[in-house]
């Protein structure tokens, strides 16, 4: 078989980087809609394992870290202590993301092994949790800015989901484009008018 001349190999060459070249965004932009996807199944996962814990746990939700991570883990060897009065003493610690089983502490039963972590984490990314002990939030960053669940009123609130900006969420018994507080003061003040105008 008669070897390719130079000209051949060259012409070969710019041939495959010709397509390369076309194949290549394409490539990237589906492996942004691949992590959009994880990020979606993600926040599905965590607002149903969130439902479980809220009915067993009589609507009280786990405590939130500042930088949004679900206080409901225990160090290792730690266990739960029954009181004399029947009740339960543990000190939970915060769970990380993609590490720690997001499980009730008395039984052990896990409501997610272990709790989702963005695929993009390496670069930073991460999930974040809001709550004030009976309403929560949870919020993720989607790279397709197109994505229907992109809302620009969650971008406004400038949330930090690691490095990037969230722009998606869920929620129990609060809206995701205004913060747990600034609700709890509408809601305030909407009683108040309501009593007002009652007394009248």
């Amino acid at each position: 078989m008669k070897p390719f001349t130079k000209p051949e190999i060259i012409s070969l060459i710019a041939i495959f980087l010709i397509l390369f070249a076309i194949a290549l965004p394409k490539f990237t932009t589906s492996l942004k809609l691949a992590r959009d996807q994880v990020r979606r199944d993600d926040m599905g996962a965590v607002q149903h394992a969130f439902d479980k814990y809220l009915a067993e746990f009589n609507n009280a939700l786990p405590s939130a870290t500042p930088d949004g991570r679900i206080i409901d883990c225990l160090k290792p060897g730690d266990k739960p202590i029954k009181k004399t009065n029947g009740g339960w003493s543990y000190n939970p610690i915060p769970c990380n993301w993609g590490i720690d089983n997001f499980s009730n502490l008395l039984t052990g039963e896990a409501y997610t092994s272990p709790l989702p972590r963005d695929p993009d984490y390496q670069k930073g990314a991460t999930y974040l949790y809001l709550t004030d002990g009976d309403k929560y939030q949870i919020y993720a960053a989607m790279e397709d800015k197109s994505e229907p669940e992109v809302d620009p009123k969650i971008i406004a609130r400038n949330l930090s989901c690691g490095t990037r900006i969230c722009n998606i969420g869920r929620s129990y018994n609060v809206p995701t484009d205004i913060s747990i507080e600034a609700y709890d003061q509408m809601l305030i003040e909407e009683a108040n008018k309501k009593a007002i105008k009652n007394s009248k």
